[in-house]
């Protein structure tokens, strides 16, 4: 398809070579070198549909395809893999997402979701039977709303701030809620709703003031914007790895601030925890009075990790993560930002209600249309294109593959005015 007037400046704003991407990805798997150029459509599969969803579920790269082949081989133990390391993977992967998201390794423990995380910091902090206050927001992920909405039922004082009406959370607001009775702050760094971007760093800054911790859930902010969670000083974080890390359901971090690591009890016991162990029952065990010793780490694993940990996720992430840090987060934003604007642009000239700030740099767009789901199902099927429509709202996501062309046809299918 040949590009419109609209889009000619987007196509020109495509992100430069990235030089030195292949050395990058040598220790990640034995895959596909990743394309030379944003859009990096030769990166993954030619996808039967306009695919502008990538904030529900990012397409697996064929490098990320080809480490999972590779794996499988091994897992067969057909002699093909002799040298195969999961250890080394595993490695790798922890060292890379605690560079891109600013962390030390020993802040990070792999985890099964950014539920799972949630959830395992409110255990932490004491939550239900604590008392202290948490301060949410309407941007927050609305599968927390359930979590939230039971912790009030049991007694807790939550409060949850509404969205302005440029679709953002006001720190105005926020520093009217938060008092020296407030335990946590809970939020979504990048909003799934619309893809709002908080100032973490001022979140916390607020937060600690007042002796409270921040949770910051950030499956859309991690390999989407520049991320360093230790120069915001966010005490607790998790992900997913399934969006925009490019890994799979079932694999997530989470990440606790050294420095309060030692501050913070365990919420559960599992062995994946254990640093030092010495059985005292079976044959030529040294005698002991106690079944066993064991003693847990330090370290954000030696507190909150539990079992067995995901090894095909693991391997989908040693590819994926590295190809993210050779292409480049910022790079990443300097080629979506404009696809976002021209979005941006026209819907608003359309009519179409804005969820999402004109400023905004994540990776996702969003509008409000009542009825969305059953205007909008038809014409987006006739015209193969993919992405959010929920009931009153539809949502863009803009990957490292979209390019001008994908927007085009986003904006031939959706209907000239907000349908009535």
């Amino acid at each position: 398809m040949s590009l419109t007037r609209r889009t000619l400046f987007t196509a020109a704003a495509a992100a430069p070579a990235l030089a030195g991407a292949s050395d990058a990805l040598a220790q990640g798997a034995t895959a596909l070198a990743p394309a030379a150029t944003l859009p990096a459509r030769s990166a993954f599969a030619r996808m039967p549909t306009t695919y502008l969803d990538s904030g529900s579920t990012h397409p697996m790269p064929l490098g990320a395809r080809a480490a999972l082949e590779e794996y499988l081989r091994y897992k067969t133990r057909d002699g093909s893999t002799p040298d195969y390391s999961m250890s080394a993977k595993e490695k790798l992967v922890r060292e890379t997402f605690a560079e891109l998201v600013g962390a030390t390794p020993d802040e990070l423990c792999v985890i099964q979701s950014t539920t799972m995380g949630e959830n395992l910091v409110l255990k932490a902090l004491g939550y239900p039977q604590e008392r202290g206050r948490i301060v949410t927001d309407a941007l927050h992920f609305f599968g927390s709303f359930y979590t939230y909405g039971e912790l009030s039922k049991a007694g807790v004082d939550v409060v949850t701030l509404r969205m302005t009406k440029d679709g953002r959370i006001d720190m105005d607001q926020m520093a009217a809620a938060v008092n020296d009775k407030t335990k946590l702050i809970a939020l979504s760094l990048v909003s799934t709703v619309n893809g709002f971007e908080h100032d973490l760093k001022a979140v916390c800054d607020l937060a600690h003031a007042h002796g409270a911790y921040v949770y910051a859930d950030i499956v859309h902010a991690a390999g989407v914007v520049p991320v360093n969670l230790r120069e915001t000083g966010v005490d607790f974080a998790a992900t997913s790895s399934y969006k925009w890390l490019m890994g799979d359901f079932g694999l997530g971090f989470l990440y606790v601030r050294k420095e309060i690591q030692e501050q913070i009890p365990r919420p559960w016991w599992g062995y994946e925890q254990v640093v030092r162990f010495q059985s005292h029952v079976l044959p030529y065990d040294p005698p002991g009075a106690t079944v066993a010793d064991a003693e847990g780490g330090a370290s954000a694993t030696g507190r909150f990790a539990m079992g067995t940990t995901s090894w095909t996720g693991m391997v989908q992430l040693a590819y994926s993560l590295p190809w993210i840090k050779a292409v480049g987060v910022e790079q990443l934003v300097a080629h979506r930002r404009p696809l976002a604007q021209t979005i941006q642009t026209e819907l608003r000239q359309r009519g179409y209600e804005p969820l999402t700030p004109l400023d905004n740099r994540s990776a996702l767009v969003a509008f409000a249309l009542k009825d969305a789901r059953a205007k909008l199902a038809e014409p987006l099927k006739k015209a193969n294109v993919t992405l959010t429509v929920s009931a009153n709202r539809f949502r863009v996501s803009l990957a490292a593959f979209n390019d001008a062309n994908d927007i085009d046809r986003l904006l031939s299918a959706l209907p000239k005015a907000p349908p009535a």
